[in-house]
Formats: structure tokens, C-alpha cells, sequence
């Protein structure tokens, strides 16, 4: 069985008289939108109603994510997204008690800029997968039923996310990438998420993830 389906078999067997939240989180490169892409896409194929959502879609504008500097890890860290808007448009209509109506975005990374959604409403038993960094933060690690940590050292993430980006520094230590590993050092040193997560996948290797446990 690989991951993405033991993860969806682990949700399913969850009580489905609510909407099921599930965060795939990991350091940036680590495969995040890949592996919850697998895990709805198996969910889907089991005939539940997935809802797919990612902190990206709720990013602070640049002049708030580099209030600190553009370098500063603790403003990566600290101002990078909007938990205020993630929270009270997506995260509490989708827990016990809420309406179920939700917005799924309201930032464009791409073209850096705010984007207006209408409300969506969720049936009662759908199941929100959500990638993103940070996801077991403090303010955030109440709101999931499920969570996965994505295991992958920076010397393999840094050149995986270079890539993507297309940009020519793939160099953990460099200056330009101090921004984005001391922030997430700083995170992993504050929130612990490897052991705040309910399953551990080694993600080094994209196509042969390992569940570690």
C-alpha cells in the first residue's frame, strides 16, 4: 500500500458525521501539493466529496511578508501568511459547528495579488485536504483530524524547490536561502510538528515515499 492511499484509508475509517480535515505539511520542497494531489485523488476515487486547499491561497502581501526584511527567517516564520482569514473563512465553517461555508482562497501567489471567491458550501461529510507549511502550528493544530509530516532533509528540498521556482540557488547555506531554512528551523524548534503529526512519510525519494510511522 503506498502512502497517499494508507493516509486516505486512515480518514475514511474517521467518523463521517462531520467534514474530515486532513494538512499535509512539510519544509518547503518537500513534495506538500504533490502528496495531498495523491491523497485526495484516492479519497476521490472512494467516492468521497474532497475539498482541496492550501495556505498559499492565503499569503500576506509582500509588504507584510517582508515587514521584518526580506532575509529576516523569522519573517518568513512569522508574516507569511494570514492565519486571521485561513482561520475565519476556511477553517472554522469546516469544524464542528460551523456553517460549512467556506472560501478556499483569497490570494493569488502567482500574480501577487488579493483574489475575491464566492463562499462554496460543503456537504456534511466532505473531507478537506490541505497542504502548506506551518500547518502545526499552535493557532492551526486544533483544526486537524488528521496530519501528516513529510520527512525530507534541506539538502534535497532547497534543489527540489529551486527547481520549481527556476531560480539558479540550490544552495541551503547560501544567503538568499537563509530566509527559508531558518524560518522553518525556527518552526520545527517552536512547534515540534514531526511529533505533533499523526504520520510520519519519508518523502526524499517523490515517487517512493516510505511511511516511517
Amino acid at each position: 500500500m503506498r502512502p497517499s492511499q494508507h493516509v486516505a484509508a486512515a480518514v475514511l475509517a474517521l467518523p463521517a458525521d462531520r467534514v474530515r480535515r486532513v494538512a499535509v505539511d512539510g519544509v518547503d520542497g518537500a513534495g506538500k501539493t504533490r502528496f495531498a494531489d495523491a491523497v485526495g485523488a484516492e479519497l476521490t476515487v472512494s467516492g468521497a466529496k474532497v475539498i482541496r486547499a492550501s495556505a498559499d491561497g492565503f499569503l500576506n502581501p509582500p509588504r507584510t511578508r517582508h515587514r521584518r526584511g526580506r532575509d529576516s527567517p523569522e519573517g518568513f516564520y512569522r508574516d507569511s501568511y494570514d492565519y486571521g482569514r485561513m482561520v475565519r473563512l476556511l477553517l472554522d465553517p469546516l469544524s464542528p459547528g460551523g456553517n460549512r461555508e467556506y472560501i478556499r482562497e483569497v490570494y493569488d501567489i502567482r500574480r501577487e495579488r488579493e483574489v475575491r471567491r464566492l463562499p462554496e458550501l460543503a456537504d456534511d461529510d466532505a473531507i478537506l485536504v490541505f497542504d502548506g507549511i506551518f500547518t502545526h502550528r499552535d493557532e492551526l493544530i486544533r483544526y486537524w483530524d488528521y496530519s501528516v509530516w513529510l520527512e525530507v532533509p534541506f539538502e534535497v528540498s532547497i534543489p527540489r524547490a529551486a527547481q520549481r521556482e527556476k531560480t539558479p540557488d540550490a544552495d541551503p547555506q547560501s544567503m538568499k536561502n537563509r530566509r527559508y531554512v531558518g524560518g522553518q528551523r525556527l518552526y520545527m524548534a517552536e512547534c515540534h510538528p514531526r511529533d505533533r503529526a499523526t504520520v510520519v512519510i519519508d518523502n526524499a525519494d517523490l515517487t517512493n515515499p516510505v511511511l516511517l510511522g
